[in-house]
């Protein structure tokens, strides 16, 4: 699975207090999640955020609570992937669950900046820059983690089989 998209750029502990705010827990509708994704570090993000754009975040991205409304606010954004050095790890699997492909690129991150525009290839573990020419190589995601997110989740993942 190859993505592209341009990049929203985060630094290190983005917790998902941050993710989504704590005031809007009381819906789990991911439309309405959407509309409040990441308004209190990044009040562009939410109105100006294009299907298909990606995450690039440091260290510990989704530290914090365990709320999956997090990746779930991230998905129904549009953004198909996040990239970070690493992810918290309950963050992680809330990810897994809901077929949000995660990949971790460790220092290389720092090399990508808001606004470039990125191609993913996720079975590869291959980061392009188109902005800039480069390539960053990561363990790409199992084959498995790659099924639950075609499936859109893990839930999916299971009635098919």
């Amino acid at each position: 699975m190859i993505l592209e998209g341009k990049v929203w750029r985060y630094g290190d502990n983005i917790d998902t207090d941050v993710i989504i705010p704590a005031r809007y827990l009381n819906t789990a509708d991911p439309k309405e999640l959407a509309v409040h994704c990441m308004e209190d570090i990044d009040t562009t993000f939410a109105p100006n955020v294009q299907e298909g754009d990606i995450i690039v975040a440091d260290r510990n991205f989704g530290c914090g609570s365990s709320r999956e409304h997090a990746p779930v606010a991230i998905k129904a954004s549009g953004v198909p992937v996040v990239i970070a050095n690493n992810f918290a790890r309950i963050f992680y699997r809330n990810a897994i669950n809901i077929g949000l492909p995660l990949l971790e690129l460790g220092d290389n991150v720092e090399k990508i900046k808001a606004g470039h525009q990125i191609s993913v290839d996720l079975s590869a573990g291959i980061v392009k820059n188109i902005t800039t020419g480069e390539e960053y190589s990561s363990q790409p995601l199992p084959g498995f983690i790659q099924d639950i997110a075609k499936a859109g989740g893990l839930i999916n993942y299971v009635k098919g089989e």
